[in-house]
């Protein structure tokens, strides 16, 4: 069956602390690449194909652009995010979907709800009647497929099929940029098509975003997370506070444990926590990032997340890499 080996066969990456003793352990895969594109530093398994999910959408946004989408700046970020559904990304993606002359139902993503907890608390207080199609975190990434199409004279209604010629240039996008085939074309969560690759193949598309042109695809997509994190993420996401606290690195997260991340000079590195937990991404990432020298306050902040008792700290997820 497609997917890296067993979770006791990896290597142990994080481990949960509580009241002083480990309560669990989280194994995975962790490869760091050089400025070369090289493998630096390689844990677990890091050729086996894993879906990247979210982590795919800088290539996705790429190909956008090589579809003629008129995206810059704050929304071209919003194209590539995971966003919390503040009011600034609901109104930037109605902003690309007032672009390509579409109202929201052109949208096919899912209906969500806003990953911000603040932000959700507020629209159930308030009885918010925005559509929840807007909330959904990809809710970007479709306004930016459906603006693609439009300026292509695509089908919208499709733009989601695997065979649609926008997701045919996704995935040579992808497979570009990784310098490996996609393995396994697969659904994500929000319908849309979504490639299985090896780690080293992901980290390497990250290093390649960095490196590229500044005027090519691949560098205004690169230059526009990096420029407007807060439209990749939210003001509270740990993707934002990366690429704020560290200048000119490039993040981005995925569902069932997946990150990668690449510093301005090209090295880059992905992870891969085999039982798809959030709670030791960033921690895994973090240790990489500071083996690799990079020393900045806001990896502090992402180093450990901590394991509460009653409402107060009595441990941790921390790396062991």
């Amino acid at each position: 069956m497609l997917g890296i080996v067993s979770d006791t066969s990896l290597p142990v990456l994080a481990r949960v602390t509580r009241s002083g003793i480990v309560e669990s352990r989280h194994h995975g895969s962790l490869v760091v690449l050089d400025t070369a594109g090289e493998v630096h530093t390689a844990r677990g398994d890091v050729t086996s194909p894993v879906y990247a999910r979210s982590s795919l959408k800088p290539m996705q946004a790429a190909a956008m652009l090589e579809s003629g989408a008129d995206l810059s700046g704050e929304l071209l970020a919003l194209a590539a995010a995971s966003h919390a559904a503040e009011p600034f990304h609901v109104d930037g993606v109605r902003a690309i979907l007032d672009r390509a002359g579409l109202p929201v139902d052109a949208l096919r993503c899912p209906p969500g709800t806003p990953l911000d907890p603040v932000v959700a608390e507020a629209v159930l207080r308030a009885g918010d009647p925005t559509d929840p199609r807007l909330w959904m975190n990809c809710s970007g990434k479709h306004a930016g497929f459906l603006l693609a199409c439009r300026t292509s004279n695509w089908a919208t209604g499709s733009y989601l099929d695997v065979g649609h010629p926008l997701q045919a240039r996704v995935a040579a996008e992808i497979a570009g940029a990784a310098g490996e085939p996609v393995a396994h074309l697969g659904i994500d969560g929000c319908g849309a098509p979504t490639a299985a690759l090896g780690l080293t193949g992901l980290a390497r598309a990250f290093g390649a975003f960095v490196r590229a042109e500044p005027s090519s695809a691949r560098g205004r997509v690169a230059a526009a997370m990096r420029a407007h994190p807060e439209y990749v993420a939210g003001t509270r996401r740990p993707d934002t506070w990366l690429m704020r606290g560290v200048p000119g690195a490039l993040a981005k997260g995925g569902a069932e444990g997946v990150v990668a991340v690449a510093l301005a000079d090209g090295r880059a590195l992905a992870v891969k926590i085999e039982d798809g937990s959030q709670r030791a991404v960033w921690p895994v990432a973090v240790a990489a990032l500071r083996a690799l020298g990079v020393d900045a306050p806001v990896l502090d902040r992402l180093a450990r997340a901590p394991m509460l008792g009653g409402g107060a700290e009595v441990g941790a997820v921390e790396a062991v890499v």
